[in-house]
């Protein structure tokens, strides 16, 4: 199976791009909304928590992890690689970087994403590293999730938030925007319509699927330990809401029966 998680339900996000790209195989997601948000966490918290997530995924005999979180995949991700490696481990900062980079025309890129993430500074050296004549630009965006977590899609609120967001990320020039949280594409019309049609607005979940299929089509023998049974996903959460279900169909545009989990 393709282990996928998240701090809550934006990583559901990542799975419908993975199912549209890899609709073969199996699936398990789990979404700790008991524990969300993780972009205000510590760095040993986040550490921690996406340890433990692993850990639930590979039980459930998944052989490939897909961190969807931008915040545990900036802060975690080489962490886990060490813990296990001899798992193959995605996650969500550099695909979505590396389309930035190619769409873009004056280096100017903005990201936007939770507290940690942008305090981890992860895509700013990344960025530089492979151009260092890229500049970057951040905006943490602390309030975003739980108006996606609320439901608030559609609202004037969360208008005004993305407004202001915004704003310093527009006066710089920016010509290209990293949505840096799986939650961000589901207020997508939202920012694009903020950001102009000047801005390139890239979804890193479009991007690590793409990745996820490139790599299988390399490696045979990981293929063939994956479960083929598509239809049949698996999907778990620390705290199975209502808000949880009523997203999730938004998101995947179905009803999907999600069990509980608690991981420690």
């Amino acid at each position: 199976m393709i282990g996928i998680f998240d701090s809550g339900v934006g990583g559901l996000t990542v799975v419908k791009q993975v199912i549209q790209a890899l609709p073969q195989y199996k699936i398990i997601y789990f979404g700790d909304t008991a524990r969300i948000p993780y972009g205000s966490r510590s760095e040993a918290i986040i550490k921690k928590y996406s340890l433990q997530d692993t850990e639930f995924l590979l039980e459930k005999n998944a052989e490939i992890i897909v961190i969807a979180c931008h915040t545990a995949s900036a802060v975690a991700a080489d962490y886990l690689r060490e813990k296990f490696p001899q798992t193959k481990i995605f996650d969500v900062v550099q695909p979505g970087l590396d389309q930035a980079l190619k769409v873009t025309r004056s280096k100017r890129i903005g990201i936007i994403g939770t507290e940690a993430t942008v305090k981890s500074e992860v895509h700013e050296r990344y960025l530089k590293k492979i151009d260092p004549q890229t500049k970057v630009f951040y905006q943490a965006c602390p309030l975003l999730v739980p108006l996606v977590e609320e439901g608030w899609l559609k609202r004037q609120e969360t208008r005004r938030i993305v407004r202001y967001y915004l704003k310093s990320l527009k006066k710089n020039k920016i010509d290209t925007l990293v949505l840096a949280c799986t939650h961000y594409p589901l207020l997508a019309k939202i920012i694009t319509e903020i950001a102009g049609k000047s801005v390139k607005v890239v979804d890193p979940a479009q991007e690590v699927a793409i990745q996820i299929k490139e790599y299988l089509q390399k490696n045979p023998t990981v293929v063939a330990k994956l479960t083929k049974n598509g239809q049949q996903h698996e999907f778990y959460a620390s705290d199975v809401s209502d808000q949880f279900l009523n997203i999730s169909h938004k998101i995947l545009g179905k009803n999907i029966s999600v069990k509980s989990a608690e991981v420690t």
